[in-house]
């Protein structure tokens, strides 16, 4: 059978191994020749060195959007974690009716970011207009929209992640504790959570990058008004991309940069997070 498997193993992985390197590789590899080249279409591109690059960190909306978008992910990743993890402990508890609001909150999650965004700028915008404000009056009303908008989208997902985790959490160890006078907080954060850390792991992951890579949400609710002030990076790249003539090969290069800091700050965060991780 092992012998079989063997045989046949490279057939059955030839088809998902062609789709990644056409999916991924070349487009990846072309990309990052082009944010080397000035070019307007890919066959007309010009090898032009670093000079995209350089102009970048002299691009003072590329810098906002960074610290905008590092700001908005550290309040999105904390705040959708600790309310979907309390919710989790709330709904695997012996209480009626667990299922129905399981269901509940898992629903927004399956509405789409664009039309999403429509439908909280409505909102928003029909609150604010009894104080005389919008969400583009200021980068502040943006930045909190932008926040409830992925709290009330992710909390239902992640919930589910945490639901699973708390679930495989053996019954006897939490009984254990209690026998051996451990109170309720003492059981939380020495039992529970160091239990369910494969799930936090994921779900930390998840709203990480979800939140560093957030662009349709950004453009329905703001559009980056005002003043490219409540714009984040994957709004600033596709805006430089396509809104400035000339500027494809910069918008490129920040596209790159862009890929190596969710990368590093990701896999950081895997590696922390895993170290942590008890085996049941």
């Amino acid at each position: 059978m092992n012998r079989t498997l063997r045989k046949y193993f490279p057939l059955f992985l030839m088809p998902t191994f062609i789709a990644f390197l056409i999916g991924f590789v070349v487009p990846f590899a072309l990309g990052l020749y082009l944010s080397f080249c000035k070019f307007t279409t890919v066959s007309d591109a010009i090898p032009i060195g670093i000079r995209n690059y350089t102009q970048i960190f002299s691009d003072a909306t590329f810098i906002h959007s960074l610290w905008y978008t590092a700001l908005f992910t550290i309040a999105a990743v904390v705040s959708i974690n600790v309310i979907a993890f309390t919710i989790a402990l709330l709904l695997t508890r012996q209480i009626r009716g667990t299922n129905i609001f399981r269901t509940v909150f898992f629903m927004p999650n399956l509405i789409g970011g664009i039309v999403l965004g429509y439908i909280w700028q409505l909102i928003f915008n029909g609150i604010l207009l009894y104080f005389d404000r919008t969400l583009t009056y200021s980068a502040t009303y943006g930045f909190f929209g932008l926040l409830i908008l992925l709290n009330w989208q992710q909390i239902g997902y992640m919930m589910i992640i945490y639901i699973a985790g708390i679930g495989n959490i053996p019954p006897d160890v939490i009984e254990a504790a209690k026998i051996d006078g451990a109170t309720n907080r003492q059981i939380l954060f020495r039992v529970t959570i160091p239990m369910v850390m494969p799930s936090v792991t994921i779900s930390v992951f998840l709203t990480l990058t979800n939140s560093f890579k957030l662009f349709d949400q950004n453009l329905a609710l703001t559009a980056g008004e005002p003043s490219s002030k409540s714009e984040m990076l994957a709004l600033n790249i596709f805006n430089t991309f396509y809104g400035r003539t000339g500027a494809e090969g910069i918008g490129q290069a920040k596209a790159v940069i862009f890929f190596l800091i969710v990368a590093v700050i990701a896999l950081l965060q895997l590696y922390l997070t895993r170290r942590k991780e008890v085996q049941a």
